[in-house]
């Protein structure tokens, strides 16, 4: 007598489940790596190219002023073009302000990601409380003095634009958990290349023992200048 064929049941049984479930969980944790690297790549990339439209700017300003934005070309702005906008403060934010009254339309150039800037900007830079508000700019700034700005003539070694900035702070401290270790750099030969951030003291290194605030002889500072920097304006804060 022939025995009775039994069908199986459809569908997984609970252990072929939990079989597929952990095969699932282990390949995600092998992309995710993969995954995140990509994206720091990505935002690294964004942030290249957005820097180097602020250095286009900067130099068409240059052209026009004799210096980057400062202190002093703020009334000159302000005379030629008529803009209600405001540039008093200590925030690169307050600088900007001045390449987008002289002709960059646009707070698009001025955003990277960071610890502050969750969001990019709405783009409304027209209006003086709207134009370059806290959390709409990654990016620092760096002066000569606290009142005086580069330009072209200056060392073609120096930086100008940097990010991102540790907690928006202006210790020279870089975050390194957004690009991959590394700082997005505008130097005043209008050059913009990622740096290696040192996780230990977060700074940004140029070889040597120096980094970029370093000064001194065989630095592109050297001995008579002691650069500011201006790091954006988180949001929250005045």
């Amino acid at each position: 007598m022939k025995a009775k064929y039994q069908r199986r049941p459809g569908g997984f049984t609970l252990v072929e489940l939990l079989v597929v479930i952990v095969i699932i969980a282990a390949l995600a944790g092998l992309s995710a790596p993969v995954i995140l690297k990509q994206r720091k790549a990505a935002d690294r990339t964004e942030a290249l190219n957005n820097v180097r439209q602020i250095g286009i700017s900067l130099f068409e300003f240059d052209a026009e002023y004799g210096s980057f934005p400062d202190n002093n070309t703020s009334e000159d702005v302000k005379e030629a073009t008529g803009t209600a906008l405001t540039f008093g403060g200590n925030f690169s934010n307050d600088y900007f302000r001045q390449l987008i009254a002289y002709g960059l339309k646009s707070e698009k150039p001025f955003w990277c990601k960071t610890s502050f800037s969750p969001k990019k900007p709405d783009d409304i830079y027209n209006q003086p409380t709207k134009a370059l508000e806290a959390g709409e700019v990654g990016f620092s700034y760096i002066m000569l003095t606290q009142t005086e700005g580069q330009s072209s003539s200056g060392d073609p070694g120096r930086p100008v634009v940097v990010a991102p900035s540790y907690k928006a702070q202006t210790d020279w401290t870089f975050d390194p958990e957004f690009y991959g270790d590394k700082a997005i750099v505008l130097r005043l030969d209008n050059s913009a290349t990622p740096m290696q951030i040192r996780t230990d003291n977060k700074y940004v290194t140029t070889g040597g023992g120096r980094y970029l605030q370093s000064v001194g002889d065989n630095t592109p500072w050297g001995t008579d200048v002691n650069p500011i920097l201006r790091a954006p304006q988180p949001r929250g804060q005045n």
